[in-house]
């Protein structure tokens, strides 16, 4: 194998393969990326972990078409030190792959291709298309409420369905038990038959970072294991969560009486503030409703008291609850709008928190005794 590729090219192709890669693992080929030399002029460039795998293809001149397997996250910072605008030459050959640009010449082992291991991707009966803005909503406003506890891996990813309520809709979901994040959106032409899927959180992650550079449309196809996702140069297939997600509509309260309407951002500017002294280990924060007027305390056994007023719109009966500012903060920090409408009922019951009844999210709290 032969090829000379611009580093810019080659750097951007491998930044994103190599961040699937795992740093530590036990399987040495699972630590290389797959490099294809095609005789069309394109460098293809593979990774995998086994259950994520990310194919990307780039320009480049090619002498002798031909695949070998190197390291991914050595030949990447080799390719992040070389000097910009210069030309890499790629030559591999008896278990060797030279690298050589300007005056730097590297030599690296490698590992034949026919061991790299390949998803089998089987048949994905459902494909449909979603604009890349609104697949970056989706993760943007759910995926900070994927649990990472290990022992409920159901819960470790983005769940998606479909349903008819009244109109048809795609619904994404995620929750850790302790919050609940949910978007809906008009269901995409081709979705009608889409089994219930949990995304994990890798691919979330993997996916959302290749949106970035995309403006147009993700082609989408999946099967109940797996899914794919075609971003252009970059093909990106996962495995799916074997397991059932919980019935989460049972948690979102539809009774609560309450309302407060609030500026978001003052709202997360006082929290912020106040949980400056909460302790780490609850980050329990107190907000005492009452007309018009609402208080935000903290009080801390080794750190003090904090407390911060804010303005805001509230006529019901005066209560008190208790929140953990993080995650308050987490579902303020994704409210767009002027006004944030909270929902209450009382200091135990799960809190509802939207923009609107128009906008396409909602999240649900727990509160906490403070």
């Amino acid at each position: 194998m032969k090829a000379t590729i611009e580093r810019a090219t080659l750097l951007k192709g491998l930044s994103h393969v190599q961040s699937v890669v795992e740093r530590r693992n036990t399987i040495p080929i699972l630590s290389n990326v797959l490099i294809e030399a095609t005789a069309e002029g394109a460098l293809k460039l593979m990774a995998t972990d086994l259950d994520l795998q990310i194919n990307e293809s780039v320009a480049a001149a090619v002498d002798q078409p031909g695949a070998t397997t190197v390291s991914a996250h050595t030949l990447f910072d080799i390719a992040r030190k070389l000097p910009e605008g210069s030309q890499v030459q790629l030559a591999a050959a008896d278990g060797k792959m030279t690298i050589m640009a300007g005056r730097a010449r590297f030599q690296l082992g490698t590992l034949p291709r026919d061991d790299f291991p390949v998803i089998a991707e089987g048949e994905l009966p459902v494909s449909f298309e979603l604009p890349a803005d609104t697949l970056k909503q989706i993760i943007d406003k759910t995926r900070f409420a994927i649990s990472t506890e290990e022992t409920r891996y159901y819960l470790n990813g983005i769940f998606w369905h479909v349903s008819d309520d009244p109109l048809p809709v795609l619904k994404a979901a995620a929750t850790d038990g302790h919050r609940l994040a949910r978007v809906t959106i008009p269901r995409p032409d081709g979705a009608e038959s889409m089994p219930d899927v949990i995304i994990p959180r890798k691919c979330v992650a993997e996916l959302r970072k290749l949106l970035d550079e995309i403006d147009g449309s993700v082609g989408v196809s999946l099967s109940s294991t797996k899914i794919r996702f075609d971003l252009g140069q970059a093909l990106l297939t996962s495995k799916l969560i074997d397991g059932t997600f919980p019935d989460y509509s049972r948690v979102i309260p539809t009774g609560n009486d309450k309302i407060l309407r609030i500026d978001p951002r003052s709202f997360e500017e006082g929290v912020d503030r106040v949980s400056t002294i909460a302790t780490e280990k609850t980050r329990a924060v107190k907000m005492s409703l009452d007309r018009d007027k609402i208080t935000l305390s903290v009080t801390s056994p080794e750190n003090g008291t904090a407390a911060e007023e804010v303005s805001g719109e509230y006529t019901a009966l005066g209560f008190e609850i208790g929140f953990n500012s993080r995650y308050l903060l987490d579902i303020l920090g994704q409210i767009e709008g002027d006004i944030v409408e909270v929902h209450l009922a009382d200091a135990a019951a799960p809190t509802l928190i939207r923009e609107n009844d128009k906008s396409a999210a909602l999240y649900v709290l727990m509160p906490m005794r403070v």
